[in-house]
């Protein structure tokens, strides 16, 4: 394996970190948010929402452009955007303007996911693919565990310093990026490599996905996973903050934390185990995630009776380690099951149905708390979700469309 795939997974790494850092601070600094800038419950749950809904609805056209240029470029444009956006967002002196800023964001980091993962499985196309797309993944559950520092930072230093200096500190990250990360040349940037440059059109690429039944069960998954990471994201800090009565910063890291720790264990298992068990198995990068999600439905019904931090804690740590069974596993499915040369308008794809419904279950959270209903209701909602995402996944397992893979187009070789 040469050493710059290595590297690349390396470089990306911190990219995810401060991808997820950005977007989630806001979430454990609500309190302090809201004192600054008024604005009622629902409000702040749409800070989050019109986030998923602009990244989720431009996630298809940003997989285009990251099968159709350089993927490093792409990954470059994208980090240095949404650092000005995130050092913008300290600036914003009314609803509207977070609004405008949140916005901004999705549409800047929505680029990034589907250009990285793609670039890595290029990189990577034998026994290391889940392995490597697993270590970038925990770059995205540090991140998500970091964003409870923005409960920190607003707390020690107010929450406008605390976007200027990781907006200053992303802005300077991408000038490594351009610098150092480099594309899998053998791969995508060979003329008869690249759908673009041998004369295939963006109908044809979308022919080419949903043709593919197996595709239509990844997008339903997504759709019922988006429901539960974004609620879980947006509402649990505030959910852990009023069940428990924690500070701001406790509940945030306490949330994020543990969910990002297990998950962390989940998506290092999960992709050492499937990149082994589907030497023997076709169907295992799907399976594992499918058994996993069923077995982690109790633990969120755990998570929402609330019976005590202890117990929360325990429901919350089954649910991220089925999760990283996932995450690692995602890109790796994709590629099993759809021409290679669109993999990243694939993962477009499922970012958008994914944001999009979180988005809408994000708001929801907010309109439950103002109308004065517990948020066990939406982590019960999350439970039956994940239910059936796992009960989807081992349909999809077993159907013949996964039994025999389907044959993919020449890669130039």
């Amino acid at each position: 394996m040469p050493r710059w795939a290595w590297i690349a997974v390396g470089l990306l790494w911190i990219s995810a970190v401060l991808n997820y850092l950005d977007r989630l601070a806001i979430t454990s600094m609500r309190e302090s948010v809201v004192a600054s800038v008024p604005m009622t419950e629902a409000q702040f749950g749409l800070l989050t929402s019109i986030f998923l809904w602009i990244y989720g609805a431009i996630s298809p056209a940003c997989g285009f452009l990251a099968d159709r240029f350089r993927r490093n470029q792409v990954i470059f444009s994208s980090l240095l955007v949404w650092s000005a956006v995130t050092w913008l967002t300290g600036h914003a002196s009314s609803f509207a303007d977070l609004l405008w800023a949140r916005a901004a964001l999705g549409v800047s980091q929505a680029c990034y996911l589907p250009a990285a993962l793609a670039l890595i499985a290029d990189h990577h196309r034998g026994a290391t693919r889940s392995f490597a797309t697993a270590i970038h993944g925990t770059g995205i559950y540090a991140g998500g565990a970091l964003g409870g520092i923005g409960g920190y930072l607003a707390d020690a230093i107010g929450w406008r310093a605390g976007f200027t200096l990781l907006g200053s500190i992303g802005a300077f990250y991408a000038l490594v990026i351009l610098i150092f990360l480099k594309n899998a040349t053998s791969v995508v940037e060979a003329p008869k490599q690249s759908p673009w440059k041998d004369g295939a059109t963006v109908m044809q690429a979308l022919s080419a996905l949903f043709q593919v039944p197996a595709f239509y069960g990844l997008l339903i998954v997504n759709s019922l996973v988006g429901v539960v990471n974004w609620t879980i994201y947006g509402w649990l800090p505030t959910f852990f903050q009023e069940c428990f009565h924690l500070k701001q910063g406790e509940s945030g890291m306490a949330a994020t934390g543990t969910l990002q720790v297990a998950s962390f264990a989940g998506i290092m298992v999960g992709g050492v185990v499937a990149d082994a068990w589907s030497r023997r198995n076709a169907r295992a990068r799907i399976l594992m995630p499918g058994f996993a999600y069923l077995l982690a439905t109790p633990g969120l019904l755990l998570l929402a009776l609330g019976y005590s931090l202890e117990t929360a804690l325990l429901g919350l740590s089954l649910y991220g380690i089925a999760r990283g069974f996932y995450d690692a596993n995602l890109m790796p499915i994709v590629r099993q099951i759809v021409d290679e040369r669109f993999s990243a308008t694939a993962f477009g794809f499922l970012n958008f149905i994914s944001c999009m419904t979180g988005g809408i279950m994000t708001y929801v959270g907010g309109a439950l708390r103002d109308a004065q209903i517990s948020l066990s209701i939406a982590i019960t909602i999350c439970a039956a979700g994940i239910l059936i995402s796992g009960l989807l996944l081992l349909r999809t397992a077993f159907s013949k469309h996964l039994a025999t893979p389907i044959k993919k187009k020449s890669m130039g070789k």
